[in-house]
């Protein structure tokens, strides 16, 4: 019966850090200009710091839901925030009329969909919800 049960830890343990090991794919409408973004350019898009492609062109940053786990880690990784840290940032922001957050468009595909709808937005996925309606321009491991 131990062994069982550490089987079935041992099992958990792997599917969950394999979980949060998914890929983030950063992706734009597929006739955007240009065909990849630093990470530079795309966090001071997602933090309000810019309204624009390096290119030029409007920048409409689409955000996944509060709470996602693709949004935690494209928070922590590209914007250098864990959730309370965005949060509070974008709470500042607002409070002092410097800023607009970037909307909550909901999951991988309702993000994929909007972006796919809007040339001038950006967004982010599991890498494995991407198809060929969208471009991506960045990937975080």
């Amino acid at each position: 019966m131990k062994n069982v049960i550490k089987s079935l830890a041992a099992v958990v343990a792997l599917s969950v850090s394999g979980f949060a090991m998914a890929e983030v794919a950063v992706i734009v409408h597929p006739s955007a200009g240009f065909n990849s973004l630093t990470e530079d350019d795309i966090s001071r898009i997602f933090l309000g710091k810019s309204k624009s492609f390096p290119g030029g062109g409007q920048a409409v940053p689409v955000n996944q839901n509060e709470g996602s786990a693709t949004r935690d880690k494209f928070n922590e990784a590209v914007c250098k925030k864990n959730a309370s840290q965005y949060k509070a940032y974008w709470s500042q922001l607002v409070f002092t009329g410097k800023g607009t957050p970037p909307k909550d468009a909901g999951d991988d595909a309702a993000v994929k969909a909007q972006v796919a709808a809007n040339p001038n937005a950006i967004g982010y996925v599991d890498a494995s919800a991407v198809d060929a309606s969208v471009k991506v321009v960045f990937k975080l491991p």
